[in-house]
């Protein structure tokens, strides 16, 4: 473990930072919107989040590979279970990064609406349009991109509480919080 870095690699510091604002953005961005009547200002929005989704679907494939071909810093000192906490955690939230786009990406096409991601490049669809499967997959969309935001929200708090009560240097791992002990 002494040669391992204390930090993330610079690649996987910017991924994890970028798909954070992503999440967060389109997170917002669809809660927002799903209380809008129909509208130009909803259609741009509902445009707005795929093309976030798909470029979340993107950037979170990229950031597994890295994951899965570059050794991780080592875990900071803590309880066993919060180890296995935190790296169950994790991965259901790569398993999401991946899921909850797919999930409105097949919602969208079978609304009948296809993804033109930024406008430019249509992507296929994933299902035939279907109304009874439209309004399933939309549930669904809805309640992984919920749990999405619950996961991260207790990734957040523990990142929070390692800082300011462990003070073990966790947060500098991802290039916050100074340096580490």
């Amino acid at each position: 473990m002494k040669d391992l870095p204390l930090r993330y690699s610079t690649t996987a510091i910017v991924l994890h930072w970028l798909l954070a604002v992503a999440i967060l953005a389109s997170l917002l961005v669809g809660n927002f919107m799903s209380d809008l009547s129909l509208s130009p200002l909803r259609l741009r929005l509902a445009n707005w989040h795929k093309w976030a989704g798909v470029t979340i679907l993107a950037l979170s494939l990229l950031r597994l590979a890295w994951r899965l071909t570059h050794r991780p810093p080592p875990d900071v000192p803590m309880a066993r279970w919060q180890q296995r906490a935190a790296h169950a955690t994790h991965w259901a939230m790569y398993l999401l990064f991946l899921a909850v786009p797919l999930a409105g990406w097949a919602y969208s096409s079978a609304s009948g609406f296809p993804v033109v991601w930024f406008g430019v490049l249509a992507l296929p669809d994933l299902v035939a349009p279907d109304k009874a499967l439209a309004a399933g997959l939309k549930a669904l969309h809805a309640l992984l991109a919920y749990l999405l935001a619950a996961l991260v929200a207790v990734h957040v708090a523990a990142a929070i509480k390692h800082h300011f009560v462990d003070r073990d240097g966790l947060l500098a791992r991802m290039g916050l919080g100074g340096k580490r002990p």
